[in-house]
């Protein structure tokens, strides 16, 4: 049994805690155990989001330089989140960015791309940055960026379960009404993950 502890940054109104749930129900439908946590979500939009899933672990929580994966589903929550990220750990995030309410405000700056992507490439044994928003628009649905993610995830071999199981999972858990651009979406994440 492959074991993983995944850490999911974002903010509220991307997906992120429904992407959680889906590589959580799609772990255990593969027989894996799972244990799952929020750190602490706002659900309103622009909120930050944190979540876990740890496969073959019994706590839910993630501490510093524990997280085998790092998943950013927003592009400044990925640099803020790469604490979490263990040495030689994988990053797969969003290169596109949602500002929060702080830099709408003007309290904060919002870091450029390339800073954050040399940051997570020296934090990590590979960071992959996908254009999750656009890829996702092109799949029919801007809501679908956080099955952009995973499907780019899923093809570098960074979540324990296969394209396949992923499918699946999109499939029984999602609405019908939703599943085929979320499928569409799955496979233009893996395909720019191996582009």
């Amino acid at each position: 049994m492959q074991r993983a502890r995944i850490f999911f940054t974002g903010v509220g109104g991307q997906g992120t805690l429904t992407a959680t749930k889906l590589v959580s129900l799609t772990a255990l439908d593969e027989g894996l155990p799972v244990t799952s946590g929020e750190i602490h979500g706002m659900a309103q939009r622009g909120g930050v989001v944190e979540s876990t899933v740890l496969v073959g672990y019994m706590s839910p929580k993630i501490t510093h330089g524990e997280a085998d994966l790092l998943l950013g589903f927003e592009l400044l929550e990925t640099l803020r989140a790469l604490c979490y990220l263990k040495p030689g750990g994988v990053v797969v995030s969003n290169s596109q960015a949602l500002p929060p309410l702080s830099v709408a405000t003007g309290k904060a700056a919002y870091p450029e791309l390339e800073a954050v992507r040399a940051k997570a490439q020296a934090a990590a044994s590979k960071a992959l940055f996908v254009p999750c928003r656009t890829l996702a628009e092109q799949a029919g649905s801007a809501q679908s960026a956080n099955t952009v993610l995973l499907g780019a995830a899923c093809a570098v071999g960074a979540l324990p379960f296969g394209m396949e199981a992923l499918e699946r999972s999109v499939r029984k858990y999602l609405k019908p009404a939703l599943a085929e651009t979320n499928l569409k979406a799955l496979a233009l994440g893996a395909g720019a993950a191996q582009s």
